[in-house]
């Protein structure tokens, strides 16, 4: 079988990456990647390098990122992204494409597989944020172009159900994206190692992208975040935003913060330094979904500021706060507090076990997906 797979941001090929190791160690499956976007940009790290070490055969290497800190820079790369992997794909001929997530790319994903008939597995369909933003409207958009949805939770399947999707194109498998911390060895070097000198305060780990209205002030966000997490008696880690509109502003307030002495701002690490340094963490703040979803693996509390990921299914984990100066202290101080953590003892994931590769690996070898191409399927049908 000849597999395909669309990364063009670090976040969504961490969201990949177990199921993609087992695909590539499959010797009757043969890989290839297709790297755009972010990932080729020196501003966010150039994280194409970080794909090649990892051993994948990269098809095609596009410059598609329009670096232009707007709102029309992510529809051009779009554009550009799908204008220049279309033959490479055709030529390719994969029997499957795989994606994930609800980034443009997703969009381009299930276009090419319907267009050109092949054959297209959406990773991470059904899920829901209440923050109105257009991430919502693209990831159930490519589901229903794609031929078939695994999804994480129960409550994602019954999404897809209510929008027309049948029964037998949904699979419930969890979040891949938890196998990389069920499989992860203990680390207590990694602090010290990333912050590049001894650390005596316990770690906290920070997130945050530009969404909305909230990008014009996004700087005042991040400085009194970190400032409330250094307050608790934190070090905190800074991780780099994405490559939405409104990331310089975001950029500059880390930059402006990494300068104080409890505070490292680390851009992007190794796939295994930032698992590493994420499970020695005692708590997380920002707006990554790595707060509803991988935090609840260690588990650590996550604050969750503003209005990204508002809606979505969460663990007791998850405290969701506004964008204020006082709430975003006010949540911190809690989250943190000696009772909220120990409250948190024996907690479940809600979105899986750790171990979704292996399950997505035997259902993609044991489907027809030939006889599932065609979306012929009436959602007017109360069969379907």
């Amino acid at each position: 079988m000849k597999v395909l797979a669309l990364t063009s941001i670090r976040s969504d090929y961490d969201l990949m990456s177990p199921l993609l190791v087992r695909l590539r160690d499959d010797a009757d499956v043969e890989l290839r990647l297709i790297v755009g976007g972010a990932h080729n940009s020196p501003s966010f790290g150039s994280t194409h390098r970080q794909v090649e070490a990892d051993g994948f055969d990269v098809l095609l290497r596009v410059e598609s990122l329009i670096d232009a800190d707007t709102k029309s820079a992510r529809l051009k790369g779009a554009a550009v992204l799908l204008l220049s992997i279309v033959d490479a794909v055709s030529g390719f001929a994969p029997d499957l494409i795989l994606y994930a997530g609800d980034r443009e790319e997703v969009l381009i994903g299930a276009m090419l597989g319907g267009y050109l008939g092949i054959p297209t597995a959406h990773l991470y369909a059904g899920d829901h944020a209440a923050d109105g933003y257009i991430d919502n409207p693209v990831r159930h958009a490519a589901s229903k172009l794609s031929t078939i949805q695994l999804v994480s939770t129960q409550e994602h399947h019954d999404r897809l159900r209510a929008i027309g999707e049948p029964e037998g194109r949904i699979f419930v498998v969890g979040s891949i994206a938890l196998d990389r911390f069920a499989d992860a060895t203990a680390d207590a070097g990694v602090v010290d190692r990333v912050a590049g000198h001894p650390v005596e305060r316990p770690a906290a780990l920070f997130i945050y992208h530009p969404i909305g209205d909230e990008a014009q002030r996004a700087e005042r966000i991040v400085a009194d975040a970190i400032e409330a997490l250094v307050g608790e008696g934190f070090h905190v880690f800074v991780g780099a935003p994405n490559s939405d509109a409104g990331n310089r502003s975001v950029r500059a307030a880390i930059e402006q913060a990494a300068a104080q002495r409890h505070c490292t701002a680390y851009g992007n690490l190794a796939n295994d330094e930032f698992v590493a340094l994420f499970k020695a963490a005692k708590i997380m703040a920002g707006n990554s979904s790595a707060g509803l979803l991988e935090a609840a693996s260690i588990p650590i509390p996550a604050v969750n500021i503003g209005a990204r990921q508002r809606g979505r299914l969460a663990g007791p984990n998850v405290v969701f706060v506004g964008a204020g100066r006082d709430e975003i202290r006010t949540g911190i101080a809690h989250a943190a507090s000696a009772e909220f953590r120990a409250a948190l003892a024996g907690m479940s994931n809600p979105y899986g076990d750790g171990r979704s590769a292996e399950r997505v690996h035997r259902l993609l070898n044991s489907l027809d997906l030939p006889s599932l191409l065609a979306k012929s399927e009436d959602p007017l049908d109360e069969h379907v």
